[in-house]
């Protein structure tokens, strides 16, 4: 009998190990654990009273993460070098989209979410109907896809799976994006927005440089040298520094404009322009010159692409001034002035041959 716990005796089982047993009216119970743990005092108090043993219930905190899930690879991401790398613009696009893919329902009915799902459990056939729920959006899926496989990825260098189960899964919808203002539209922007003005400012930075909104709204005084005509781009988004020859033409909109701040783009009371706000005037600037819709500042990037490839610049060339990493995506903006020329070139073999 052991002291405080009648009834109860230790013995060594066959490994040599103690463990301890109820004996009471020839009837034999064995006890889990130690005396003084939970499991223990419960059994022995269910022992002595003639009853089963209470189960503990487990209660789960709502926002607790389940390991090796999603949420798990996804709290991994954040932690990683690979995501602190990353601009806060890209972080916020592809942290919003991680969101909704865990967030979102494994099954019509079921109130499970993907957060909670290990990435083991995730198969091919999942990852398809991932997509086709997107169908609606393509390019919208193409990103989601990006960041289930970032998880994926996550998984693997936690040697949580083997295999990437959306290995050779292919989205590629077809691009369209924001189109390149045409020859008509510039005339028509320039005939109301003459150099000198913030209007024209704007838009022969976006033209001209091929900047992005966020790097035109940052575009600092300082990083424009009219003597030598060349400007430097620092790009937000891949961290780049592009130092560019300055053409006439940008050289033309910027040299009278007034300096109210450190950016080049400043509104009427000398303050910079946020990215969201920039974008709000350049659709005011367009409405005042009595334009159409689709005239955007990514719209004159793309021009910029496209007057690239119409001159014959390499897929290098232009990355070299656009700041792109994937020539993919240079092509992008040239495949239609590259079918243009070499059709135009193809035809003309023909006509040397027959006229």
């Amino acid at each position: 009998m052991m002291d405080g716990y009648p009834y109860v005796s230790p013995f060594k089982d066959r490994h040599g190990t103690t463990r301890y047993r109820f004996r009471r009216a020839g009837k034999s119970i064995y006890l889990p654990e130690v005396p003084g743990h939970p499991a223990f005092e419960e059994a022995y108090s269910a022992a002595l009273e003639g009853r089963e043993p209470r189960q503990a219930e487990i209660v789960v905190h709502p926002k607790a993460i389940i390991p090796k899930s999603f949420a798990d690879a996804w709290r991994l991401v954040q932690k990683g070098i690979e995501w602190r790398k990353l601009d806060e613009a890209t972080k916020y696009k592809n942290e919003r989209l991680t969101k909704e893919f865990l967030n979102s329902k494994v099954a019509e009915g079921d109130p499970t979410t993907w957060a909670k799902i290990p990435v083991s459990d995730l198969r091919r056939r999942h990852v398809k109907l991932i997509l086709k729920e997107h169908g609606d959006t393509p390019h919208k899926a193409k990103h989601i896809l990006t960041a289930v496989r970032r998880l994926i990825t996550e998984a693997l260098d936690q040697d949580w799976i083997e295999y990437d189960p959306s290995l050779k899964i292919g989205w590629r919808p077809e691009y369209t994006g924001w189109r390149a203002w045409t020859e008509e539209e510039r005339a028509q922007f320039e005939a109301r927005w003459p150099n000198g003005t913030m209007p024209r400012a704007t838009y022969a930075l976006a033209l001209w440089t091929g900047n992005r909104r966020g790097d035109v709204a940052a575009q600092l005084w300082s990083d424009v040298d009219f003597v030598k005509d060349r400007i430097t781009v620092r790009q937000a988004k891949t961290g780049k520094v592009l130092r560019l020859l300055m053409l006439p033409m940008l050289k033309a909109a910027l040299i009278d404009l007034p300096r109210r701040t450190d950016t080049v783009i400043s509104n009427a009371y000398g303050n910079s322009f946020s990215e969201k706000s920039l974008t709000g005037m350049m659709a005011h600037w367009t409405n005042m010159a009595e334009m159409g819709p689709g005239c955007t500042l990514h719209g004159l990037r793309k021009t910029l692409g496209k007057y690239l490839a119409e001159e014959g610049a390499t897929s290098k060339q232009s990355a070299g001034i656009l700041g792109h990493d994937d020539l993919d995506h240079v092509e992008l903006y040239s495949k239609d002035a590259e079918q243009e020329r070499l059709a135009v070139d193809g035809m003309s073999k023909l006509l040397k041959r027959f006229v």
